[in-house]
């Protein structure tokens, strides 16, 4: 059982322990010294007591320094002959525990900078949706945690110095000790409160990890995929740490506060034109997906992931001004909580996205539903002037098509936002007002004009949407139901990482654009099967739990994170689950401090005001009893304790190796990955066909051969049998390639194979059928084959490569007939080319040519 000891040796029992546990701690004298317990001598006992009478203010010092504060003081122990330890002066005390507050206060310090600079890393990262972003933010938290775990073994090193060098002086009882401290290690690197939430993304890299080791639909998505799982893992575990830490949850609604500001200003300072943010502001002139003809994508560059991210700040927010407005404040307090709140929404407006709105009302009604009786008129409060305001706003930009001159736009930002802050602090002075009836009546009727306006605009903008039609959501329906039938062919296991998008090609029901499949459980689903979606549903619904429990201002945030993941693919985006696991670390912190929780330095310290009642006299008595129960000496260490010393220290080493392991293998992979991007980009930047291109990829061929846009590139400039060799090699890591398969067959053309490049053809139409410059590629180099097989005297070998060619044809143009027939959304533009019915013409030729071969040197010179 675990001990406190308060500066004057009296021992306090950890919270949790039982009355039972307590008198089998007292009646047991080996488990006792097994522990490595402190005791006191009986003089010092006495000399207690009288100081005790004496000076109660230096009494209640050592008790509250010991357990009310933030760290917990371990002094070192002067062992004696007799087993008796002798206490120190409280001059020294205090000022070792001034230093170990200041050491820890460091490392709290650090971890919050840490983690704070990661979230951001990810909102400028473009929401870490791309791994070339996600690689060097990957390394950033790779690299400090391993710093920190190799800081933190070398802080407990000279520990272990000093005991050994106390074990020469004295062995026994300095080996028990040892014991002790040793499990006490142990303990502080497993028990960290929150640790738990570590196991859930560690599960999701496990997953992915073995879809990579035994084989997936692309072995580079699955690795990619892996990359990212382990460093949400790492990111999980920097703020489970730190919501463990003192001041931890003041770090995380820091951080919280930094991020969002971060992404909503930019978003409307670049629609204003004063940050220069490309791709930040997406145009479009289909009716469809904007009435406006512009749309706000901000940092993450989509609008839809962006809308529901600064959803879910808007709303944290919105029941933060809420618990201030609820009571009379100064005019400055005031502003300072409602502050965010017109630009956030604002910004949610500008997204137009339909999705993030109903997400967004929705956990807004649940957080109003979920407010006591007298909460709900102060949220309703905080919400009206921002919203009436924000909309406005949202029309005039609107209107400008998000392209405002600077200064107007600059003019229109400041007076919306200044009268969003002076409309809130009127409404709030009439309802906190003397005259009760006709100030709340005022009150009231401001909120629901502002409220309407508000919604009128909001729906008169979705209504100009779904007039233009309703094509999109058509398009999202078909892509849900082509996922589920590919979902059931893998449902338990699922196919390894980037599924959707290389398999989406080949079963497509129509010639849709979807590279995602807009629904983050079926993504999931697709990739990990049922593991996945089990091991997510866990985290999500425990997070939810522990919110709602200690933490209910930041539900709705996390009802925006779960009900618009289902709607599109915000969870392809690192940066969500990011935010979803800074919000479960805030509700931990808070947890923590709402229960008198404290760690610092792993060590766990408890303070329930049922301990504090506890009349000193019986810890007296109690300290005293087992000091005369005490023999002098310690005895022999018996097998268990050998067991046990062996166990704590294989268990140890284990979970340090695993840390290192891991941390260590990510770093190597990740710059490995990182190496093989920048080469790749340096051969890009090469003219084609040089030897400096061929060299940077090979260099990048080296680091990544997993990459299928690498080896297709480095087969290029290859000899015919290499890069066949090279190509069919790739085909392991990326079966679902279509492109792999063209090239393929492009070579065989090359050497004259024409049976062997009809098969690498029909394999690659099959995984990618609408796509009409691949079918066109194919037709081109079957009849560029015959015709090299007729010159070369293979008559029966060129008929049979046009007559493979011709079916190739006559598929390409039945599908095209169905396509233009079946008024289905053909957002791939799929259509018969016309150099295709040139190749297919001249196909037909070749297939019933007896003696001459018609040819059309023209048609042949032409590749698509």
């Amino acid at each position: 059982m675990k001990k406190g000891t308060t500066g004057k040796g009296i021992t306090r029992y950890k919270r949790g322990h039982g009355t039972s546990e307590e008198m089998m701690e007292h009646a047991s004298d080996r488990n006792h010294h097994a522990e490595g317990t402190e005791y006191i001598d009986n003089r010092d006992l006495c000399k207690e007591g009288r100081r005790d009478g004496r000076d109660s203010r230096d009494r209640t010092y050592h008790r509250e320094d010991t357990y009310n504060k933030d760290d917990m003081y371990e002094k070192d122990d002067t062992y004696q002959s007799n087993g008796v330890i002798q206490t120190e002066g409280s001059g020294r005390f205090s000022r070792i525990l001034r230093s170990e507050q200041y050491s820890r206060s460091l490392w709290t310090v650090g971890l919050g900078i840490l983690s704070i600079l990661l979230l951001l890393a990810g909102c400028l990262s473009r929401g870490l949706y791309y791994s070339v972003d996600l690689y060097p933010v990957l390394l950033i938290a790779a690299g400090s945690i391993l710093i920190i775990v190799v800081l933190f073994l070398a802080a407990f090193h000279p520990e272990k110095e000093k005991e050994k060098r106390q074990a020469r002086k004295q062995v026994t009882l300095s080996t028990v000790h040892w014991l002790g401290k040793d499990e006490r290690t142990v303990g502080r690197m497993i028990r960290i409160p929150g640790m738990w939430r570590v196991l859930w993304p560690l599960g999701m890299m496990i997953c992915f990890g073995l879809h990579a080791w035994a084989g997936s639909v692309s072995k580079q998505g699955s690795m990619d995929e892996m990359l990212r799982w382990s460093l949400l893992a790492m990111f999980t575990l920097l703020t489970a740490v730190l919501a463990a830490r003192t001041d931890g949850a003041r770090w995380l609604a820091c951080g919280w506060q930094v991020a969002g500001g971060l992404l909503v200003l930019s978003g409307i300072l670049a629609v204003c034109g004063v940050w220069p943010l490309p791709f930040g502001v997406m145009r479009t002139a289909d009716p469809e997906i904007s009435s406006a003809g512009a749309r706000l994508g901000g940092l993450l560059q989509y609008p839809n992931a962006y809308g529901a991210i600064v959803g879910m700040y808007a709303l944290e927010r919105l029941t933060a001004a809420a618990r201030v407005i609820a009571r009379p404040v100064p005019a400055g307090r005031l502003i300072a909580a409602v502050l965010p709140l017109m630009p956030a929404q604002a910004a949610l407006l500008l997204s137009e996205s339909r999705g993030a709105w109903l997400a967004t009302g929705c956990a807004a009604v649940a957080a109003f539903a979920l407010q006591r009786r007298g909460a709900r008129l102060p949220l309703l409060l905080a919400t009206a002037a921002p919203l009436a305001c924000a909309a406005w706003l949202y029309r005039q930009l609107a209107a400008a098509q998000l392209a405002p001159a600077p200064v107007p736009g600059l003019l229109a930002l400041a007076g919306a936002w200044a009268a969003a802050l002076l409309g809130t602090l009127l409404l709030c002075r009439l309802w906190h007002s003397v005259a009760a009836k006709a100030s709340r009546a005022a009150a009231l009727t401001a909120i629901v004009l502002a409220g309407a306006a508000a919604a009128l605009i909001a729906v008169a903008s979705t209504a100009d949407r779904l007039a233009a039609g309703v094509g999109t959501g058509v398009s999202r329906l078909q892509i849900w139901r082509d996922a589920l039938q590919l979902w059931t062919e893998a449902a338990w296991l699922g196919h390894g990482g980037d599924t959707w998008r290389n398999m989406f090609r080949a079963i497509q029901s129509s010639p849709y654009v979807g590279g995602e499949v807009h629904n983050g459980l079926l993504d999931l689903a697709l990739d990990t099967g049922m593991i996945g979606i089990l091991l997510v549903a866990g985290w999500f619904l425990l997070t939810l739990r522990s919110i709602v429990h200690f933490a209910p201002q930041l539900m709705p945030s996390v009802l925006i994170f779960g009900l618009h993941g289902a709607m599109d693919f915000d969870w392809s985006f690192t940066l969500f689950w990011m935010f979803f696991i800074w919000l479960g670390a805030w509700a931990e912190a808070l947890k923590r401090e709402a229960e008198g929780v404290q760690r610092s330095g792993g060590t766990v310290e408890y303070t329930p005001s049922r301990f504090k009642s506890r009349s000193k006299s019986r810890s007296l008595f109690l300290r005293y009893l087992r000091t005369q129960s005490r023999p002098s000496t310690v005895p022999m260490r018996s097998f268990f304790h050998i067991f046990q010393r062996v166990t704590a220290r294989l268990i140890r080493v284990s979970t340090v190796m695993i840390i290192l392991f891991w941390i260590g293998g990510t770093v190597w992979l990740t710059s490995r990955y990182a190496v093989a991007e920048v080469q790749y980009r340096q051969a890009m930047s090469e003219p084609d066909g040089t030897p400096a291109q061929k060299v940077h990829l090979m260099a990048a061929f080296q680091s990544n051969p997993n990459r299928p846009d690498i080896v297709i590139s480095l087969a290029r400039s290859l000899p015919g049998r290499e890069a066949e060799t090279l190509l069919l090699n790739s085909l392991s890591h990326s079966p679902m390639h279509p492109q792999i398969y063209i090239e393929l067959g492009r070579l065989a053309a090359q050497l004259g194979e024409g049976q062997q490049a009809g098969t690498y053809f029909e394999q690659a139409i099959a995984l990618n059928r609408y796509d009409s410059g691949g079918q066109s590629t194919a037709l081109y180099w079957m009849e560029r084959a015959a015709r090299r097989e007729w010159e070369a005297g293979f008559t029966n070998r060129a008929q049979q490569t046009a007559a493979a060619g011709v079916q190739m044809y006559e598929r390409y143009q039945l599908l095209a007939k169905e396509v233009e027939a079946g008024n289905v959304r053909n957002d791939r533009r799929f259509v018969l080319e016309e150099h295709a019915q040139d190749y297919g013409e001249n196909l037909r030729r070749f297939a019933s040519a007896s003696a001459s071969p018609p040819f059309i040197p023209e048609l042949t010179k032409r590749s698509p």
